[in-house]
């Protein structure tokens, strides 16, 4: 077993940055790995991490150290996970894409092309004479939704697990792609699909986690099996205060559903490193679609690599700090990939075939009767013919687990439930409002006819009254006038 790969990276100072603090930075460096972090509430920690990239680091150090010994192992079919993790405008999507996934300055160029680029030479520079071929998949996790960036029309895509094959995509569109050219222009068109906005502290800020996934299969000639791995890419949205941010509105919504996912990524990472054993110790995995889609990442079957992106200004120190701890933690985090060699396909056809679909469901309803009452029963089996599930009903640990995402699958549909009904209430009081304000307003204008109309009954009295009196104050000086 290995642990997971850490580094450190720091961007140049900002303008806002250097207007707000001039040239002074939180942090010493001490060596390639260790520095001192400096903040005044906290006040000085010591890090140390596998390789520490500083403000002057380039773009080619970074890939070179950190992702090129994974890519290196994918195309000899073992997993490989990297991720970019840090706060809002800390520097993970330049340092993934670079400028622009299509940038020509070789010195720019980020991970993703750098990995594009890599898998194809070690394919080419490989010595066996095996067949490859190369799959592009992209999604990305918005407001707890996986999208698929290649089909728009795939806006909720489900997560699920085979023991062969690990954490799935079901119904993900994969591309195949022969050379990197043809995967930067996928690559490009994806990332023109993800969910971006403005705040004041970045202002193209990455409102979703994106992934790409690359798989890489081997056609091994000599006994005719084949080798699958899979290269994940993973470009975290950034962690964000809303009083930094001003974030407001949808934007708002978007960061508290960013923070959430990251929280519970930390709760993952804290219950890895806990000290206790993984087996007894519960992984809570299934509490968001992050830390689901990064299983096989974190303590699974992958290698893994974690880049801390930070900013080096004061003002952002405690966000810095904190992202820095999250990457201590993580590198306590235990791997063991290896490689996964599929059946020999001249052997299939002796094997005893397997349980038809009907025959799986029939298994799985008659072990779920054992547990459940009879209605609950039957609702699995209606959700389990809309979702489609698969698995091996042999297995009592995949059985567990079918009967876990159904049971999620329902609370999270009656969460939505309960989401829509709220809003439905919040727009009904909204309506209520304005219908009790205008019978405010109603009865005060009717308040201010009716003293309109006794002023007006009011009127004609005193003029009655004053034409009676002037009529017998003229009759009785008439005579006088006589006279």
């Amino acid at each position: 077993m290995s642990n997971i790969a850490v580094c450190a990276r720091f961007r140049p100072l900002s303008s806002k940055e250097r207007r707000d603090d001039g040239d002074s930075v939180c942090v010493q460096c001490l060596d390639s790995e260790t520095f001192i972090f400096k903040d005044e509430k906290e006040g000085n920690s010591t890090f140390t991490f596998d390789r520490v990239f500083y403000e002057n680091s380039e773009q080619a150090q970074v890939y070179e150290f950190l992702a090129l010994p994974i890519v290196q192992d994918a195309v000899k079919c073992t997993n490989g996970t990297i991720i970019t993790y840090g706060q809002t405008g800390a520097g993970k999507t330049y340092s993934m894409e670079g400028p622009g996934i299509l940038e020509s300055d070789e010195e720019k160029k980020g991970l993703l092309p750098r990995v594009v680029g890599g898998i194809f030479e070690c394919i080419k520079s490989s010595k066996n004479a095996n067949m490859y071929s190369v799959k592009l998949s992209m999604v990305e996790i918005y407001m707890e939704r996986v999208r698929d960036l290649l089909d728009l029309a795939k806006d909720n895509i489900q997560i699920m697990e085979n023991k062969a094959q690990g954490i799935l995509l079901n119904g993900i569109t994969e591309i195949s792609i022969k050379d990197p050219m043809e995967a930067l222009q996928s690559l490009a068109s994806g990332i023109a699909n993800r969910a971006v906005g403005e705040t004041q502290m970045n202002i193209t800020s990455s409102r979703s986690h994106c992934v790409y996934i690359f798989i890489v299969q081997q056609e091994l000639k000599k006994d005719n099996r084949s080798k699958t791995s899979k290269l994940v890419l993973v470009d975290l949205a950034g962690s964000e205060k809303a009083e930094k941010s001003g974030a407001e509105g949808r934007v708002l919504e978007e960061a508290k559903s960013i923070n959430k996912s990251l929280s519970a990524l930390g709760n993952v990472i804290n219950a890895l490193t806990s000290g206790s054993s993984v087996k007894t110790n519960h992984i809570p995995y299934r509490d968001s679609k992050l830390t689901r889609i990064l299983q096989d990442a974190l303590g699974g079957n992958s290698r893994t690599a974690l880049l801390c992106c930070c900013s080096p200004s004061p003002s952002n120190a405690p966000e810095s700090l904190s992202t820095l701890r999250f990457g201590a933690r993580a590198s306590h985090i235990k791997a063991s990939p290896r490689v996964k060699c599929n059946e020999d396909k001249s052997t299939k056809k002796l094997e005893v075939p397997s349980p038809t679909k009907d025959e799986s469901c029939e298994r799985i309803l008659h072990e779920l009767r054992k547990r459940l009452d009879e209605e609950d029963v039957n609702l699995l089996e209606e959700l389990f013919m809309l979702e489609g599930i698969f698995f091996d009903p042999n297995s009592e640990e995949e059985l567990e687990l079918a009967f876990e995402d159904v049971t999620l699958k329902t609370i999270v549909s009656l969460q939505q439930a309960v989401e829509e009904l709220a809003c439905e209430v919040k727009e009904l009081k909204k309506e209520n409002k304005a219908l009790k304000d205008e019978i405010t307003r109603a009865k005060v204008s009717d308040a201010q006819f009716k003293e309109t109309g006794e002023a007006s009954r009011v009127v004609p009295r005193i003029l009655g009254l004053f034409n009676f009196f002037s009529m017998s104050w003229f009759k009785t000086f008439l005579p006088l006038s006589r006279c």
